[in-house]
């Protein structure tokens, strides 16, 4: 008995630890997404309908390359709710 009420403490221990680093990844993808996307504007003239370019340049890949995955995943997500959030009918694109 006494030795499960001294692992007790320690499994809250790390429990709050995990917590905690979790909220710190959290945070700091939160502030780093934003600098990481701002470098993508030199892919505006590849994802533009009608542009005369449709293949990316050199620094287009590497910037798109420099953002984690993790925040391109979240930022097309958080796009993809945008008409629905704005009461707009769903998207709906052909390949």
């Amino acid at each position: 008995m006494a030795n499960s009420k001294s692992v007790l403490p320690f499994l809250l221990a790390i429990t709050t630890m995990l917590v905690i680093q979790g909220y710190l990844i959290d945070q700091a993808m939160s502030q780093s997404c934003p600098a990481q996307l701002s470098n993508l504007n030199v892919c505006a003239p590849f994802v533009v309908p009608g542009a005369p370019t449709t293949a990316p340049s050199s620094d287009c890949c590497n910037a798109l390359q420099s953002v984690s995955h993790d925040c391109l995943c979240s930022t097309l997500r958080i796009a993809s709710r945008l008409p629905t959030q704005c009461q707009i009918p769903p998207l709906s694109c052909t390949a």
